[in-house]
């Protein structure tokens, strides 16, 4: 078997948690929402548009349970923008950056990355292409 890549990640949050979702990821980040099929009720969560080929889909569901392990478990998406311009972006937008890396290693190799937390207490890695 040979992977392409990740299609989508899928992330419980809580119940009323969609208008937190779609404020942070969609307003405060700049990424697409296609919750059309949600607020239809044609399916149990929307997502969170990354790429033409990746996804975040955002489950609204009482059996949300914060993360506890948040240094670990993370969602890390590579970002066209200089790190830079990916920090002035955030603060513009109110988004508190938690740690900036200079070089973390990740799939496609060594780039600068910035670490923010969602609503939920997930940790968001915004890593530079490399």
């Amino acid at each position: 078997m040979q992977a392409r890549h990740i299609d989508h990640v899928n992330l419980r949050i809580p119940e009323d948690g969609a208008d937190d979702a779609r404020g942070f990821y969609g307003e405060r980040l700049g990424f697409g929402i296609e919750d059309a099929l949600y607020a239809a009720g044609e399916k149990p969560f929307f997502d969170v548009r990354l790429s033409a080929t990746g996804v975040i889909h955002c489950w609204p569901t009482d059996e949300f349970e914060p993360p506890t392990a948040t240094n670990y478990d993370h969602v890390a998406v590579v970002v066209e923008e200089p790190i830079e311009e990916v920090e002035a972006e955030l603060a513009e937008a109110g988004v508190e950056v938690e740690k900036t890396l200079d070089s973390p290693l990740g799939a496609t190799g060594e780039a600068g990355a910035v670490y923010v937390r969602d609503p939920f207490g997930y940790r968001v890695e915004l890593k530079a292409r490399v």
